[in-house]
């Protein structure tokens, strides 16, 4: 055969055994379709969600070894009624379905009653214990084509939960009507809530207003279902409960405490779990493996979640020995508050209402009394006398002194000129200003203190919201090393650390509860309210609302400017001292010294005049020695000069204190003058510490956030240590402290500026700031543009 033949043959067989290859691969490589049928008791958009997420789950996790569909017409509804959930089952089993999802309570009890599973079979939801007759011990079913994944639920467990909590003597138990017919609901109820020592009604519903109308006398209510109410419907029924003062727990998700409803053991966390254990079940199930071997799923683990905010409303105690295993959700405002108070809101009240500044304004009242004291000096000084004279026969004198008589007089004194009681006057005029200007002082000081306990309650607030959602954080902790520790990631240890961490993180919850309680108390007393007054605080935000005033970014770039930072601080220091009411009582005291040392200096030289005048008259007169008395009285006046020549030497003495008086007010002078400098200048730096603060809170924050995600998917992996992550959370704790702490520092440092300048922004019209600016304008224009 010629070489070239045999190429060609040789050429042929290799490209024919290609192509037969090729199609013997392509026809393995063929996916298998899987039909996939759902039974569930309702939909909702909230069910429809998750049914979305499910479907990718699944197909995200099957990936190349099959072919998923989830054909429409097999997704069943239920309607929460058995026969109907029978209904579907059969459907399912009898149509174009490889596997069978099913979800609900009517689902649950017809596929618990199935004595074999003709296809393969997937429960998952929510297992009662009250009813279930599943073996929860087992690893896996044990059963052909038959595995579950569950959440646990307990009608028992839930209102002893309840019980705890409200005390309840008379409670209605909602629940679906198609459920209530198909359970023995009175039998077991009956056992439960004797035990509990209370009364029941049971409440079977197909709407909400079919629980409204059953609330007469009732003093709690359990939602038993709930499952297919949507949100509004959920937002509608907490609010009438709320109204009603009708304490309410459910057997539903965390989600629905969220609308209103005051708590439930019942947590959202392992939906996202349920929806992956399905997918990798289904996923094992294509792959070849038994359902029946297939490791079941069951979370024995209740988390009481409940509404802070209801649960204030409803006068419902937060037990501190469940805080350990409760989850809050609400913004922690005081839902009985009388009254949100804003820093204006504390300010005003305080300047009119607190008892040491109306103590105060009485020494001003005073004070005045001490002025119109000294002025009436001045005024006249009228006595009148009337004198009965008997006197001895023997020694009558005729015409002279009768034995009896009847005599009237009226005397007057007037001061006409006197340089020590002008002295006075001017001194207890001044004394009056220093006393004013001190209430001033006060006043201020009052603002101060109203701002430090305003901004030390919205710390404390804060803080409450910062440590439960730490306290959240340690939990979530917890439950992966729990899932590591199941799967053999990690030792016990991990476990045991966080539980430690728990009850520490609870501790510091409790705490940071009874500091905002104090720090409520601490507000009361200063308004003179009473100490058990429910009160809250209304939230501060640079730039908004009353802070407007505070241009943080505006006041940020100045300080941020060395050429600028100079005569800023240099303004403030001019404006403090003109507005200082230290200064200004300094003064006034200073002018009343100089006054009294000008009254024993050359004062003493001056002459003081008076006026005196009598009038006497006798009105009659008896017996021996008598005669008919004058009709008209007579009367003498004289005025008067002195000079005080030598008075123990003490108006040298007096003088002499005056002098030292002086030096010592100077000497104050200074002083103060140096504090103000010294605190206008540290407050500044004060403030431009907080503005970088805030700037880098903000980067600290984030970067804490996104590293403690990291860490912690890096911990649930097995890839990093406890410590790292324990690490992680307490960096993100301490940042969130601190950005928190950074804004409200910056605006009562600002506020503690404006102490120290006797000026306070939030007390002046938009005009007077507006001026207040201009001015440091023309500071810098005045003074350092001309040196420049």
């Amino acid at each position: 055969m010629p070489k070239q033949a045999s190429i060609k043959i040789i050429t042929n067989l290799i490209f024919g055994l290609f192509f037969m290859l090729l199609g013997w691969y392509g026809h393995t490589q063929e996916k298998k379709i899987y039909r996939v049928g759902m039974m569930v008791d309702s939909q909702t958009p909230e069910t429809r969600v998750l049914f979305d997420r499910l479907t990718t789950e699944v197909q995200s996790v099957v990936g190349e070894d099959g072919i998923i569909e989830f054909p429409g017409e097999f997704v069943l509804v239920n309607g929460f009624s058995v026969a109907m959930a029978e209904k579907n089952y059969d459907k399912l089993i009898n149509g174009n379905v490889d596997i069978i999802l099913a979800l609900g309570s009517a689902s649950n009890i017809v596929i618990q009653d199935q004595t074999a599973y003709l296809k393969p079979t997937i429960l998952f939801g929510s297992v009662n214990t009250d009813f279930t007759e599943l073996d929860l011990v087992k690893k896996t079913s044990g059963i052909e084509n038959f595995t579950y994944l569950m959440g646990v639920q307990s009608f028992k467990d839930d209102l002893k939960t309840f019980k705890q909590l409200t005390d309840f003597k008379y409670v209605g138990i909602a629940i679906e009507e198609g459920i209530s017919e198909s359970l023995p609901l009175n039998a077991t109820f009956d056992i439960i809530i004797k035990e509990l020592e209370a009364t029941y009604r049971l409440i079977p519903y197909k709407t909400i207003d079919e629980i409204d109308a059953n609330l007469q006398g009732l003093d709690a209510l359990y939602m038993a279902g709930g499952f297919e109410l949507q949100d509004d419907e959920i937002k509608i029924l907490s609010d009438v409960l709320i109204e009603k003062r009708i304490p309410s727990f459910t057997s539903t998700g965390a989600r629905d405490v969220q609308l209103g409803l005051m708590a439930t053991n019942n947590s959202d966390d392992n939906t996202e779990q349920i929806i992956r254990r399905i997918a990798l079940t289904i996923e094992a199930h294509v792959t070849g493996g038994l359902l029946s071997e297939q490791n079941v799923f069951i979370d024995f683990e209740q988390r009481l979640t409940t509404n802070f905010n209801t649960m204030q409303t409803l006068g419902v105690p937060i037990r501190y020995s469940l805080i350990e295993r409760t989850d809050f959700v609400g913004d922690f405002q005081n839902q009985l508050s009388e009254k949100n108070y804003s820093i204006l809101d504390i300010i005003n009240d305080n300047l009119e209402r607190n008892l040491t500044l109306q103590s105060q304004q009485k020494e001003i009242e005073l004070s005045q009394q001490d002025v119109k004291t000294a002025v009436s000096n001045y005024y006249p000084n009228v006595s009148a006398n009337a004198t009965f004279t008997a006197i001895d026969e023997s020694i009558v004198i005729p015409n002279l002194s009768p034995e009896f008589s009847t005599d009237g007089n009226i005397s007057l004194s007037q001061t006409i000129f006197s340089e020590g009681a002008n002295a006075n006057i001017s001194v207890q005029k001044n004394l009056k200003k220093a006393q004013e200007a001190n209430f001033n002082a006060s006043q201020l000081d009052a603002v101060l203190e109203a701002s430090n306990l305003y901004f030390n309650a919205l710390v404390s607030k804060v803080n409450v919201q910062i440590q439960s959602q730490n306290l959240q954080l340690t939990k979530e902790n917890l439950r992966i090393a729990k899932q590591n520790y199941e799967a053999g990631q990690s030792g016990k240890s991990d476990m045991l650390r966080f539980q430690s961490q728990m009850a520490q993180n609870t501790q510091t919850m409790i705490e940071a509860i009874n500091q905002l309680d104090q720090a409520f108390i601490a507000i009361n007393q200063l308004l003179n309210n009473p100490i058990n007054y429910e009160l809250d605080i209304v939230d501060a935000n640079i730039g908004e609302g009353v802070f407007e005033a505070y241009n943080y970014e505006q006041l940020a770039d100045l300080l941020d400017n060395p050429l600028l930072k100079e005569p800023f601080v240099a303004f403030l220091i001019e404006e403090a001292k003109n507005n200082s009411p230290e200064l200004e009582s300094l003064g006034y005291n200073l002018k009343a010294i100089k006054r009294n040392f000008n009254l024993n200096s050359f004062g003493r030289l001056i002459p003081t005049v008076a006026l005196q005048a009598n009038y006497n008259k006798n009105f009659n007169q008896w017996g021996a020695g008598s005669i008919d008395p004058s009709p008209v009285g007579n009367y003498n006046a004289g005025l008067s000069v002195s000079i005080p020549i030598l008075n123990q030497f003490r108006t040298n003495i007096n003088r002499q204190t005056a002098k030292i008086q002086l030096d010592q007010i100077e000497i104050n002078k200074q002083n103060t003058e140096l504090a103000i400098e010294s605190n206008v200048s540290t407050a500044v730096l004060n403030i431009i510490n907080q503005i970088s603060n805030i700037r880098l809170s903000e980067v600290s924050v984030t970067a804490a956030k996104e590293a403690l995600e990291l860490v912690q998917t890096s911990y649930s992996e097995g890839a990093v240590s406890i410590i790292q992550l324990i690490d992680a959370q307490n960096n993100f704790l301490q940042a969130q402290l601190a950005q928190a702490n950074a804004t409200y520092n910056f605006l009562l440092n600002s506020i503690q500026l404006e102490r120290f300048m006797g000026y306070n922004f939030l007390l002046h019209t938009r005009e007077e700031n507006d001026a207040f600016k201009q001015r440091f304008n023309t500071f810098v224009q005045v003074n350092f543009n001309q040196e420049k």
